[in-house]
């Protein structure tokens, strides 16, 4: 399995949590979390990319022991504890309103949605088994035509066009003085996109997006965090040469 260009090593790594570092039923991959370990003890700094909340998010990065920033809720929220404050990229009042909408127009749509919610600070996400066509045709329709409507494994996300793992990145990549080039991301659903198209490479992981497959330099065999060691495995192989 050819994970990597020919004599390229990332410098740092962006990788998405659910259905990346966990299996299908969102429970951890021991194996994962060490890999990610054995990129920092390289001194290759792991970045979360996720839709995922802060309050997660920085729970996983203190008790894996990472470096790299956090972007969390696709963009919206993002943080490093050498920073003076996150940087929280837009409000989510407007994407609850939105939703709260959709249920006073659609009364199957429970617009409480999902559990982090109640952390939420960005965006707001609705459950993953919503009807996808129904909810983006309403909000096209709506008032709250100008937010983007983006399915996950996990959940259906109302947020602010200008959030995107891809441009969250951007930003904390260019505190940190390194190049997209340098980088390489690891996802598998429609929010990891745009951070494929920014980065050096890309990896997909066992994913039954065919979007996310066809946008991905690599499609890993592996489904779900089962990719992450043997990736990690390369990756290492790659920077031990270049140290010789």
């Amino acid at each position: 399995m050819e994970w990597l260009p020919p004599g390229w090593c990332p410098r740092i790594v962006a990788f998405d949590i659910d259905g990346t570092l966990t299996d299908e039923n969102k429970r951890l991959d021991m194996h994962a979390v060490e890999a990610l370990r054995q990129l920092e003890d390289a001194g290759i700094p792991v970045i979360l990319a996720t839709g995922n909340v802060r309050a997660i998010t920085y729970g996983l990065w203190r008790f894996i022991g990472l470096s790299g920033p956090i972007c969390c809720e696709n963009g919206g929220v993002l943080w490093h504890p050498d920073w003076d404050e996150p940087l929280v990229r837009a409000s989510g009042e407007e994407a609850k309103k939105a939703a709260e909408w959709l249920q006073s127009q659609h009364s199957e749509i429970d617009a409480r949605g999902i559990q982090t919610n109640a952390w939420r600070e960005s965006e707001w996400c609705l459950f993953k088994d919503e009807d996808l066509r129904l909810v983006t045709s309403s909000i096209k329709e709506s008032d709250w035509s100008n937010l983007d409507v983006v399915r996950t494994g996990f959940a259906i996300h109302l947020m602010e066009p200008h959030l995107s793992k891809g441009s969250g990145l951007e930003l904390i990549l260019k505190r940190m003085g390194i190049e997209a080039s340098e980088l390489l991301s690891v996802g598998d659903a429609p929010n990891d996109l745009s951070m494929f198209a920014m980065s050096g490479w890309s990896v997909a992981v066992g994913t039954p997006f065919a979007d996310v497959r066809d946008a991905a330099d690599v499609v890993s065999p592996y489904p779900n965090s089962a990719t992450i060691a043997p990736l990690v495995d390369a990756i290492l192989a790659v920077h031990s040469a270049q140290e010789l």
